[in-house]
Parts: structure tokens; sequence; C-alpha cells
């Protein structure tokens, strides 16, 4: 199938999940066009099975903000007719499902239906896509799909509970490619980021409020007055300098390294013990997950869909929003002895083992037969 994919290209979750998925079905024999404004951090090498479309929107003075919605749908117009593409995937409803369905109308009109699945990924539902200003848009985009997807059960039901939505919503979760995790790394370079009796406690995240920065900081700092280690902080974002300076004043800067953005999150996490998640709200816990995947036990809140993934006295623990009492004494009692890490650890990869792309992706080209298999009863 020729398969248009319409996503974020940067280091965020929806972007990340879209890639590997476009990715994945490029190996299974499938056409993916990637359509968006540069080439996705996660997208490596194209080939005859890959393919990057630029979406172009030119400077007019003229407006204040540039229509990037008009120049992705004239650009999904122009994708679909010169590549035959069969299907649109959006992942983020903001713009993208929009987009995608004015590209729709103008094709339609010219004898050219395109059915269109569209993938909710969290703060485009929770936090965004619930504003005043866009939730009309919103709600219309997602109606007018062939086919809604969530990566959660909680982001279904917030969803269900925000907006007034007429379309089965199915939910499809987040998935990971154990294949790329080794579990026997030969160069893990574990001692360039910390001592041997260290333990190493890690952050990956867009550094924005709602992941709870400061929270991440005063957990470690509970840990570290406790059991000798090291924090890795991976990331940018607008708390970022906030952190720092926090640092600074509770004086464990020596111990706390900011790495920022890194394409080597799988190098960082071989050497990691402890994945911290404090978040005010997470629709899934893609980071998590891939923490998991590498062995790396769990400390979260037990918001949104984090509940999904990280299972409580298994993979981690789960804490309230803002506990941070209760996230840093579960973490020391995960971290002080080698026998009770070891365990939680092999538990973490034995969970996120469960969300492998081999279980995943055929539920997406179930989806993608239904939505294609619509074309016959549009009623546009």
């Amino acid at each position: 199938m020729k398969i248009a994919i319409v996503c974020y290209p940067t280091f965020g979750g929806s972007g990340v999940v879209a890639t590997e998925l476009g990715i994945a079905l490029a190996e299974r024999g499938h056409e993916i066009h990637f359509v968006t404004y540069k080439q996705p951090v996660r997208l490596g090498l194209l080939g005859n099975n890959v393919h990057f479309h630029e979406v172009h929107v030119p400077e007019y003075p003229l407006f204040h903000y540039q229509p990037y919605e008009l120049a992705l749908s004239s650009k999904l117009v122009d994708t679909v007719k010169l590549y035959g593409i069969e299907l649109l995937h959006v992942h983020y409803a903001i713009p993208h499902a929009y987009a995608g369905y004015m590209a729709k109308k103008m094709l339609l009109e010219e004898g050219i239906y395109i059915p269109m699945i569209t993938t909710l990924h969290g703060t485009d539902i929770t936090l965004v896509g619930k504003h005043p200003y866009y939730k009309p848009a919103v709600t219309f985009s997602i109606n007018k799909s062939d086919v809604v997807t969530s990566v959660s059960e909680d982001l279904k039901r917030s969803t269900l509970e925000i907006f007034h939505i007429q379309k089965e919503v199915e939910v499809i979760p987040n998935f990971i490619d154990s294949s790329k995790y080794s579990q026997d790394y030969t160069d893990c370079q574990r001692t360039l980021m910390a001592n041997e009796d260290e333990r190493i406690v890690t952050h990956i995240s867009n550094f924005r409020k709602v992941k709870r920065i400061p929270d991440v900081i005063q957990v470690f700092h509970r840990i570290q007055k406790k059991i000798p280690a090291k924090l890795i902080m991976v990331g940018e974002g607008p708390e970022k300098e906030s952190a720092e300076r926090l640092c600074d004043q509770l004086g464990i800067s020596e111990k706390v390294i900011f790495l920022g953005n890194s394409n080597e999150i799988d190098r960082i996490l071989c050497f990691s013990d402890l994945f911290l998640l404090p978040s005010e709200s997470e629709s899934f816990g893609l980071a998590a997950l891939e923490a998991m995947i590498n062995r790396v036990a769990i400390i979260s809140s037990n918001t949104g869909g984090i509940p999904e993934v990280n299972k409580h006295g298994v993979s981690g623990f789960l804490a309230d929003v803002g506990d941070i009492d209760e996230m840093a004494e579960k973490a020391i009692l995960i971290l002080k002895e080698d026998v009770t890490m070891e365990k939680f650890k092999e538990n973490a990869r034995n969970v996120a083992s469960k969300f492998d792309i081999t279980h995943i992706l055929p539920l997406y080209e179930e989806v993608y037969e239904k939505a294609y298999n619509s074309r016959y009863k549009n009623s546009y």
C-alpha cells in the first residue's frame, strides 16, 4: 500500500512513533511517504520504500503567521496525485487532521477519494486541542477522519470527555522495536558518566512544565543523600535553565549531567539504572517504555496512560503527581541492593516486550485496510 504519513519531525513522542511506524511498514513492503516541514530526526536513509517530501511555507509580509496548514494540505494534494498515494495517516490532531481533511476535499473535486487515519497522541487533545480557539476545528477534523486511533485507553477517555466525538476511537498503544535494543553491550562506556560505585538515574524529555523537571531534581537530591549516584538529564526546553539553577542551589551540580538533545538514547539508557518520569500528565509514557526495553527500572507519576506502561511493583513504582518523598523512597528501595535492582530491571524489559512492534504493527495494518475499504462507501 502507498501511504503518506504526516507528523512533526521533532524529538517529541508523536514524531518518533510516526517515524518508527513508517520505517517498519516500509520493511514490510509498503511504500511510505513522509510529508512534513523537515526530515524527521529518527528517519535515517531514504530508499525505494521510504520517501520524504518537504513542506515549504513561503514568507509573505501580508501574513503575521505563515499558513502552514495551507501549505501542508496543498503538498498532500500534489503528493497524492504524483505518487498515487492510497491512504493518509496523520499523527497529532493539530494541524495535521485539519490539513488532511482539506486535502481530501480538494482531491475529491478531481474524483480522487483518499481515506485518512488520525492518530491522537496526547497534548493535541488534553492541552492544545481543547483550547476554545482550536476545539471546534479539532472536533470537526476528528469526526471527518475515516478511522481514529489513540495511543492509550486513558487518552481515549479524555478525548471522549473533552470533545463531542461521533467516530469510534480505537486504541493502538505506542510500541518499541525490541530487536534494536541488545541486552549484551560491549561498548557501554558507563565510566564516562559515573564511578563504579555510583548508580545512574536518567530523565529524558522536552523539558516543558508538564514534565515537572523540578521534581526530577528534588527526587534525585534525596536519592544521592542515601546512595552514591549521578543524574543524566537528556533534552532541551524552557525548563532547562531553571533546572540548572536548582541543581546549583541544592549543591548537586557536579552530580547532574545535562546532555541536551541526543540521537544516542540507547547508548545513554544502556548504562542507566533508574528512569524518573514524574510528569503532570502523559498520554502514554513512550520515554518510559524506551527506558524499560533497555532494562531500566521506572519511578513515575500515576497519571494518564503511564500506569498502562509502568506496572506498579513490577517494572518500578507509581506515585501521586508531586509526591517527591514517595518517589524518592521507592527509588532508594530499588537502587539500594544489587539483587533488588536487577530484578526490577529485568522485569522492566519483560513488561516492555509486550509492546514490541511485532504485536502492534498488525493492528495498524488492520485499520489501514478498514480505512482503505471505506472508499467504496464514501459519503462526502
